[in-house]
């Protein structure tokens, strides 16, 4: 799939996590156009075109980014701020899609911008459906700027 045509951008470095996640959307339609990169710093370089992203064309943003926290080289909260402190990306909703519950991290998150804050259920129906329920949510229902 080229880079121009991903509407969900999709960050995390667990495997197993990712596998899961990846297949919840693609079994309810939402994985179509979705790029997974595995740490905080490549999602960076997909939005900034930087690096094997370099050719990607500036009107292709994502309609939506899946961010976990923690992450290697750069975390998900690192990369929240940078993206809703730009004046271009800031309009991208950004889901939190994490295992922690702690409340300063959710404190820290909504402050920064985040849209949505989602705990990540541990048991496999329960994450499937919550899964669902995002991708239903933010690419059919949901209003979002073209």
């Amino acid at each position: 799939m080229p880079f121009n045509e991903v509407e969900i951008l999709f960050a995390e470095d667990s495997s197993d996590d990712a596998m899961l996640t990846i297949r919840a959307l693609k079994k309810s339609g939402f994985a179509n156009k979705l790029h997974h990169v595995i740490n905080g710093a490549e999602a960076l370089d997909f939005l900034y075109r930087r690096g094997i992203y370099a050719e990607r064309n500036l009107n292709g943003n994502p309609k939506l980014i899946l961010l976990d926290l923690k992450m290697p080289k750069m975390s998900g909260m690192e990369v929240l701020e940078k993206i809703k402190a730009d004046p271009v990306l800031k309009g991208i909703p950004v889901v939190i899609l994490t295992s922690s519950k702690e409340d300063p991290d959710i404190q820290r998150c909504y402050a920064l911008g985040a849209n949505s804050y989602i705990a990540k259920p541990v048991e496999s129906e329960n994450f499937f459906n919550v899964i669902k329920e995002i991708g239903l949510y933010w690419m059919v229902l949901s209003q979002l700027p073209l």
